[in-house]
C-alpha cells in the first residue's frame, strides 16, 4: 500500500478512493472563466483540479480561483521557480514541476523550503519525452529508464527534506505506461497518478487510456488518475468517472448499461440509450438503468436494474428489476421511459 499525501482536503494514497483529476484548458490569467470551469467539472465529480501557471498574470489569479471553488487546486510550473513558490505561497494545495527544468539545486531548495512551509504537495514525473539520456542510454526507451528518471527528480526533493510527493511516469504507449507504473510500484510507496498522455481525441483517447489506467487499477496500481483527451475537460472527468463505476472503485451515480444492436432491434434503441446518457450524466445518486434492443435481452438479462427498457417493432416494456410494470408504443417509449426515470432521479 502507498503512503498517504494529503492534497487540501483529499487524501491520496493509503488506501484512500481513487481521485480524479483534470485540468482547465482556458489562460489562468481569465479567472472567471476558469473559476466557471471548475464549478462545472466539479458538479462532475472531479476530485482535483490543475491549471497552468506560465506567467505573473497567471500567478495573480491563484487566489482568487482558490477562493471562489471547493476542491485542491494544483498549480502546473515549468521552468520558473519563482512561480512554483509564488503559487506556493498564494494558497494552491499542490504543485506540478520536473525538477530537472526549474534550474539549479539552489533553486530546487527554495521551492521544496516554500512545499514544507506551507504544507504544500508536489507531483513529480517524467514522460517518455522526458526521459534522462543517461537512463535512456543504459536501458533504452523503456519502462525502467522511465520511471528511474521520475525516481531521481523524486530523490532531489527529498535530498532538501521534502517527501509529500506523487509520481507520475507517462506514455503515449499503452504497454511502456502499464509496465513504467508496475515497475515503480515495486521500487516506491509514494502513492502514483496514472494516465497515458497524449492519448489523442476522444474516441482513441478513451480506449487508450481505459485500457492503460484499467488494466493498472484492477492490478491494485495506482492512486489518482486524469484521462488525457484532446477534448474538453468536462470529457476527461466523465471518462474517468464511468471507468472508475466501470471497475467498482467508486464515484456513485447513473450506471447506463445496453446492448449491441442486432437484427432482433426494431426500435431505435441507439438514439434512446444516447439521451438516457446524456440525461443522466451529472446525477450522483446511485442508479442503474438498462436500455435493452429486444426482449430476449430485457428484462431477464437487467434484473439488477432499477428500471429498463426492452422493444419490438410495435411495443416497448419498461421494468423495474426485472419485472415488467409498464407497455407503451414504439411511438411513445422514448418520452414515456425518460418521465419515469425522471421520477427516480
Amino acid at each position: 500500500m502507498t503512503k498517504t499525501v494529503k492534497i487540501g482536503n483529499k487524501l491520496i494514497g493509503g488506501g484512500n478512493a481513487i481521485a480524479l483529476q483534470s485540468m482547465t484548458n482556458v489562460k489562468t490569467a481569465n479567472k472567471e472563466a476558469v473559476i466557471s470551469q471548475i464549478l462545472s467539472l466539479q458538479e462532475l465529480s472531479c476530485d482535483i483540479i490543475r491549471v497552468a501557471v506560465k506567467d505573473e498574470e497567471d500567478l495573480q489569479a491563484i487566489k482568487d480561483i482558490k477562493n471562489a471553488i471547493s476542491i485542491p487546486l494544483v498549480a502546473d510550473i515549468h521552468f520558473d521557480y519563482r512561480l512554483a513558490i509564488g503559487a506556493i505561497e498564494r494558497g494552491v494545495d499542490k504543485i506540478r514541476i520536473n525538477p530537472g527544468n526549474i534550474g539549479d539545486e539552489s533553486r530546487i531548495k527554495m521551492v521544496a523550503d516554500a512545499l514544507k512551509a506551507h504544507g504544500v504537495a508536489c507531483r513529480v514525473g517524467s514522460n517518455s519525452g522526458s526521459i534522462e539520456k543517461k537512463f535512456e542510454q543504459k536501458y533504452g526507451r523503456s519502462e525502467i529508464a522511465l520511471a528511474e528518471s521520475a525516481l531521481e527528480k523524486v530523490a532531489i526533493l527529498e535530498k532538501y527534506g521534502f517527501n509529500n510527493i506523487v509520481i507520475s511516469a507517462k506514455a503515449s504507449s499503452v504497454p511502456l505506461t502499464v509496465k513504467t507504473y508496475q515497475y515503480l510500484s515495486q521500487k516506491t510507496q509514494y502513492p502514483l497518478h496514472l494516465g497515458v498522455t497524449e492519448a489523442g481525441t476522444l474516441k482513441s483517447g478513451l480506449i487508450k487510456g481505459s485500457a492503460g489506467i484499467g488494466a493498472l487499477l484492477l492490478n491494485g496500481v495506482g492512486d489518482t488518475i486524469r484521462f488525457s483527451l484532446t477534448d474538453k475537460p468536462e470529457e476527461e472527468v466523465l471518462a474517468g468517472v464511468k471507468l472508475l463505476r466501470a471497475l467498482g472503485l467508486g464515484k456513485e451515480g447513473v450506471e447506463i448499461i445496453s446492448c449491441p444492436t442486432c437484427g432482433r432491434t426494431e426500435y431505435d434503441s441507439i438514439s434512446l440509450a444516447n439521451r438516457v446518457e446524456m440525461m443522466t450524466a451529472s446525477i450522483k445518486k446511485p442508479l442503474k438503468i438498462a436500455v435493452m434492443g429486444c426482449v430476449v435481452n430485457g428484462p431477464g438479462e437487467a434484473k439488477d436494474c432499477d428500471i429498463g427498457i426492452a422493444g419490438n417493432g410495435k411495443n416497448c416494456v419498461i421494468f423495474k428489476k426485472g419485472e415488467v410494470y409498464l407497455n407503451t408504443s414504439v411511438a411513445d417509449a422514448e418520452k414515456v421511459f425518460l418521465e419515469e426515470i425522471n421520477k427516480l432521479i
